[in-house]
Order: C-alpha cells, then sequence, then structure tokens
C-alpha cells in the first residue's frame, strides 16, 4: 500500500503540473472583456502571463515529444512514409505530426502501464497476474492511437465521399461557363471552403502543385493517392482519360457525378435492406421474451393458483 500512495500521488503531482500550464478558456474570455472594455494595463498582464503559460507549454511538448517518440520510432523509412500517409489521409500534415503520434503511443503505454500496475496492486493480485495486467494495459495504450488514427481517416474519407457529388456539380458549371479546368478548381477549391473543408483543402493543395510547375496529371494523382477513395480516383482517371482523347472534359465530369449519386442511393438502399436483418438480434433477445412475459404471465399466474387450491391437480 505504500506503494500504491506514492504512486497515486505522483500521478497527482503530474496532473496537477500539467493543468498549470495549460491555458483557461475563463482567463481568455476575461482577457477579451477587458480589452474591448479599454483596460490596457490589466489586459497587458493578462497576455503576458498567457503568453508566458503557453510558451511554457509548447517548451515542455516539444522537449518530452521527441524522447517519448524516440522509443517507437519506425525503424524502416517505408513504415514512416506510410505513417506520414496515414495522418495525411486523416487531415494532419504538419511536419511534428508524426512526433506527436508517436510520443503519444509511448505517453498512453506507460500510462496504461501505471494504470494496470496500480489496479493490480489495489487490489491485491499476485506477481504474475500484475505482471500481466500491467502488460495489458501498456498495449491497450500503445493501441488506442492505431484505433484513433484508423478512426479518424475513416471519417474523413466518409466526408470527401459526400462532398464529392457536390464538388463535381460546381466544376461542371465553371467549366461550361469557360473556365479552364485549372481555373475550375482553384475556383471551386474556395467555395467549397465553408461547406466541405476537407475536400476544399485537397483542391487547394492540388491546385497549389499545379501552380508551382507539377504537371496537371501527376497533381491529380497525388490527389487520389492522398484521399485514398475509390471515386476520386474514378474521377481523376475519367479527366486525364478526356483530356487524352480530346472528349468533353464537363461531359465526362456530369457522368461522373450521376454515377457517384447513383452508387450512394444504391448504397442506402443497401443499408436499409440490411435493417430488418438487423433488429432480428434486438427483437429475440429482448422484445420477445417481454411478448412472452406480458401474454404468458397471467395465464401461469392463474396455473399456480389452481394448483395450490388443489393439491390433487398437481399430482394427477
Amino acid at each position: 500500500m505504500d506503494l500504491l500512495t506514492f504512486v497515486l500521488l505522483a500521478a497527482l503531482a503530474v496532473a496537477l503540473i500539467v493543468y498549470s500550464l495549460l491555458p483557461r478558456k475563463h482567463d481568455q474570455r476575461e482577457t477579451v472583456k477587458r480589452r474591448l472594455a479599454g483596460e490596457r494595463g490589466t489586459d497587458e498582464v493578462a497576455e503576458i502571463r498567457e503568453r508566458a503559460r503557453r510558451n511554457a507549454t509548447e517548451q515542455l511538448v516539444r522537449k518530452a515529444t521527441p524522447v517519448l517518440s524516440r522509443l517507437v520510432m519506425p525503424a524502416s523509412d517505408e513504415e514512416q512514409t506510410n505513417l506520414r500517409r496515414k495522418l495525411a489521409a486523416a487531415g494532419y500534415r504538419h511536419p511534428q505530426a508524426q512526433t506527436l503520434f508517436l510520443g503519444g503511443k509511448t505517453a498512453l503505454a506507460i500510462l496504461g502501464l501505471i494504470v494496470g500496475a496500480v489496479a493490480s496492486a489495489y487490489a491485491g493480485q499476485k506477481l504474475t497476474s500484475s505482471l500481466g495486467i500491467a502488460a495489458l494495459g501498456a498495449g491497450l495504450g500503445f493501441m488506442l492511437p492505431n484505433f484513433w488514427l484508423a478512426m479518424a481517416a475513416s471519417g474523413r474519407q466518409q466526408r470527401l465521399r459526400e462532398g464529392l457529388p457536390d464538388t463535381l456539380d460546381l466544376l461542371v458549371v465553371s467549366v461550361e461557363s469557360g473556365l479552364a479546368l485549372d481555373a475550375a478548381f482553384k475556383r471551386v477549391g474556395e467555395e467549397m471552403a465553408f461547406v466541405h473543408p476537407d475536400l476544399s483543402d485537397e483542391l487547394r493543395i492540388a491546385t497549389m502543385e499545379q501552380q508551382m510547375g507539377l504537371p496537371r496529371s501527376e497533381a491529380l494523382e497525388n490527389l487520389a493517392r492522398r484521399c485514398g477513395i475509390e471515386e476520386l480516383r474514378a474521377l481523376v482517371s475519367v479527366v486525364l482519360q478526356a483530356e487524352k482523347f480530346g472528349t468533353s472534359v464537363a461531359k465526362a465530369l456530369r457522368n461522373q457525378a450521376e454515377s457517384i449519386r447513383t452508387k450512394r442511393r444504391q448504397a442506402a438502399e443497401e443499408r436499409a435492406q440490411k435493417t430488418a436483418v438487423k433488429l432480428m438480434l434486438p427483437l429475440v433477445l429482448f422484445i420477445f421474451p417481454a411478448m412472452g412475459v406480458v401474454l404468458g404471465g397471467p395465464a401461469a399466474i392463474r396455473m399456480i393458483r389452481a394448483m395450490q387450491e388443489n393439491p390433487g391437480l398437481g399430482g394427477g
């Protein structure tokens, strides 16, 4: 129990230190209010304190993250490239995203190890059981960021799919109105920033790559590779083929938009058809037993009373 008390106190001290370094929303609101009221002196003091707290937090993260990330850094360049691609698919393209992700994995693994050891010690488990629980906690903490990254990438890809038909409609309107394809991509990327920001960012990146001298075909292929969805790969293939054979790009985009809407409608119908099958399990486990109790309960009660009043019926 002395070891348990020491571990709990150490964890509490670390949590209080981290909490003291984090910026507080209440202080930010008070700063804005004082600024609007014209209180310059107090406002400057609050800004200095907030800036110092933010700098201390950034320095702590900057120093601790590389040390933690080195423990689980991928050994080969191919694994590092795959990790960067996964982070980019989830929308994290910051240069320090890989370091922060790996540092988070190490920190959660250590936290899971500590929590597992404390829980096993508090429960009075044996040494072998305590080691197993601590290893399980470390493994769960180490794998949780991978699950989170997969869910984030899947959610972003779903948002890209949902915004693709509207984006194609705007591209068709822009191309038919006389804009070139590069200018249409740029304009649509700007217009879709508030409705579908993820797809807008991808279109802007493709536009910037073309402005920096990258061929259009390579920029569009990079766009499809970054997003990682089949619909966008098909769109890029259709656009490149239309340019190669000299056919109408607007017509190809319109056909692709109709095809995507048809696939989305078919997917919705498929999910609707699966609903009846998915409802069978809760019906069998929860609703049917309740209905059986409601319908057969009174008859069972009457039968029991009749058998108690006439004992000879039971031995019949």
